[in-house]
C-alpha cells in the first residue's frame, strides 16, 4: 500500500459511552442465551420465583394473615432467610483478602465468583425485608434522611446502610474490572483498589451491626449475649466459604469453569477454625443457659428441649446441632481436601446446620416466651415458605446470569471488537485543483 493510501486511511476510535453500551448490550445477549440445559436451569428458576410472586401478591392482598407470624412472633422465616444471606454474602471477603492483600495468583482466577455470590446475597436480604413488611409501600421511610428512619440512632437504619453500601461497592468493583477486561485492557489501581479495602471492613461490619441490632433488643433476653457478633462471624465464614465451593464444583461439574484447587483448600482451612469457633461458643452459650440460669434461660429451655407440651423447635435445633458436629467431622478428614463427595457431604450439612441455627433456632426463640411470659409458638406457612423459596430461585438466577457473564469475560470469548477503520473518500479532480 502506498504512502498515499495509508495517508487516507484512518482508524476510528468508538466512542467511550457508545462502548459501555455495548458491553451492556452484548452481556445482556450473553446471559440469554445458552445450551438446552442452561435454559431449562433458568426456566425451572423462574417458574419457582412467579409462584413466590404469586404467594406474596396474596400475602399483599389478604395480609400478613396469610403467615402464621402474630404479635408475639413477629419475625419469622422471612428474617432468618435474612440473616442467613448476610452471611453467604460476607463469606466471599475471604477470597477478597487472599486474593488482594495477599496477592495470591490463584484466588485471582476466582475471586470474582465469591463477589458475584455476595451481590445476589445482599439482593436477596433486601427482598427478604421487603416481604416482611405488611405495607411494602411505606418501605421508602426505612431510606435515611429522606424517610423517617430515626437515623442515626437506630441500628435498623444501620443495617440498611451497610446492605446498601456493600452492594454498591460490589457492583462497582466488579463492573469496573469487568468492563476492563472486556476492553483488553490493564485497570487503574486507583478505580479499585481503595474500594476493595473499603469492602473488607464494610463486609464485616454487615454483621456486627445486624448482631447489635438482635443484642440489642433489651426486651428479648435470649439475644442479650456479647457472644451474638462473633458467632454471626465465625458462621459467616463456615456458610459463605462452603457455598462457594459447591458452586465452584457445579461449575466444573458441568465444564464450564475449572478453578485450581488451592483456592477451594484455603477456603476449607478457613471453614476448620472457624466451624471449632463457633461450636466452642455455641456450647459455652448452652452451659450459660442451663447452669447459670436466668431470664433467658427459658427461651433456651423451649428451644432445646420444649416447655410445657410446646416443642415445635426442638427437632430444628437438634437437626442444626448434629448437621454442625458431624460437618466439622468431616471437614477435617483427608478426604476434604479431595474434590470428591465428602467435601460436599461436609459442605452441605454445614449450610444446613448453620442455616438453622442462625434462622429458626435464633429469630424465633427470641420472641417464645413473648415478653408476657405466654407461649405462642410458630411454624412457617405454606406461604412463607413460597415466598422464600421464589426469592432464592431468583437469587440463584442473579448468581447463574452474573457467572456466566464472568467466565465468558475472563475465558476471553467475551471482548471488545477490534476498531474498525475507515477509508477516506478519493478527492474529485476539482478539489485536488483547489487545494493546491
Amino acid at each position: 500500500m502506498s504512502d498515499a493510501a495509508i495517508k487516507n486511511q484512518t482508524d476510528v476510535e468508538e466512542p467511550a459511552l457508545l462502548t459501555y453500551l455495548g458491553f451492556l448490550r452484548r452481556s445482556l445477549w450473553l446471559v440469554t442465551e445458552g445450551s438446552l440445559l442452561y435454559y431449562a436451569w433458568m426456566m425451572a428458576l423462574t417458574a419457582i420465583a412467579l409462584v413466590g410472586a404469586n404467594a406474596w401478591a396474596h400475602q399483599v392482598a389478604d395480609g400478613m394473615i396469610t403467615t402464621n407470624m402474630t404479635d408475639y412472633v413477629s419475625w419469622g422465616l422471612y428474617i432468618a432467610n435474612f440473616t442467613f444471606c448476610e452471611g453467604l454474602a460476607v463469606g466471599g471477603v475471604l477470597m477478597v483478602i487472599a486474593a488482594y492483600l495477599y496477592d495470591d495468583d490463584d484466588m485471582h482466577q476466582v475471586v470474582f465468583i465469591g463477589q458475584a455470590i455476595a451481590i445476589a446475597a445482599i439482593v436477596m436480604c433486601t427482598l427478604f425485608v421487603t416481604v416482611d413488611l405488611g405495607r411494602p409501600d411505606r418501605s421508602w421511610h426505612l431510606i435515611p434522611i429522606i424517610g423517617k428512619s430515626n437515623w442515626p440512632i437506630s441500628m435498623m437504619t444501620w443495617d440498611i446502610v451497610v446492605l446498601n453500601g456493600y452492594l454498591l461497592l460490589n457492583l462497582h468493583i466488579v463492573g469496573y474490572l469487568l468492563y476492563i477486561r472486556y476492553r483488553g485492557k490493564q485497570p487503574n489501581p486507583t478505580w479499585y483498589i481503595p474500594f476493595i479495602y473499603v469492602s473488607i471492613g464494610w463486609a464485616i461490619s454487615i454483621q456486627t451491626v445486624t448482631a447489635f441490632l438482635y443484642c440489642g433488643l433489651g426486651g428479648r433476653p435470649f439475644w442479650n449475649t456479647a457472644l451474638l457478633a462473633p458467632r454471626f462471624l465465625a458462621s459467616t465464614f463456615v456458610s459463605g466459604p462452603a457455598f462457594i465451593i459447591l458452586v465452584m464444583r457445579i461449575m466444573r461439574v458441568l465444564g464450564v469453569y475449572a478453578a485450581p484447587p488451592g483456592p477451594a483448600q484455603m477456603l476449607i482451612r478457613v471453614i476448620r477454625i472457624a466451624m471449632i469457633i463457633n461450636l466452642i461458643m455455641m456450647f459455652s452459650e448452652f452451659f450459660t443457659l442451663f447452669y447459670a440460669g436466668g431470664d433467658h434461660a427459658v427461651a433456651g429451655t423451649y428451644l432445646f428441649f420444649g416447655l410445657h407440651g410446646h416443642h415445635a423447635l426442638v427437632p430444628w435445633i437438634w437437626t442444626a446441632v448434629c448437621c454442625d458436629i458431624l460437618g466439622t467431622i468431616l471437614f477435617f478428614l483427608p478426604g476434604a481436601m479431595e474434590r470428591g463427595n465428602i467435601r460436599i457431604a461436609a459442605c452441605v450439612l454445614c449450610i444446613a446446620g448453620v442455616w438453622i441455627e442462625k434462622g429458626m433456632g435464633l429469630i424465633v426463640p427470641g420472641f417464645v416466651p413473648s415478653t408476657l411470659h405466654q407461649l405462642v409458638e410458630y411454624l412457617p406457612s405454606l406461604s412463607e415458605w413460597k415466598v422464600s423459596t421464589g426469592i432464592w430461585a431468583f437469587g440463584l438466577m442473579l448468581i447463574t446470569a452474573s457467572l456466566k457473564l464472568i467466565i465468558n469475560v475472563l475465558t476471553g470469548r467475551l471482548h471488545q471488537r477490534p476498531s474498525r477503520t475507515r477509508r477516506r473518500p478519493p478527492r474529485s479532480w476539482l478539489t485536488q485543483r483547489l487545494s493546491r
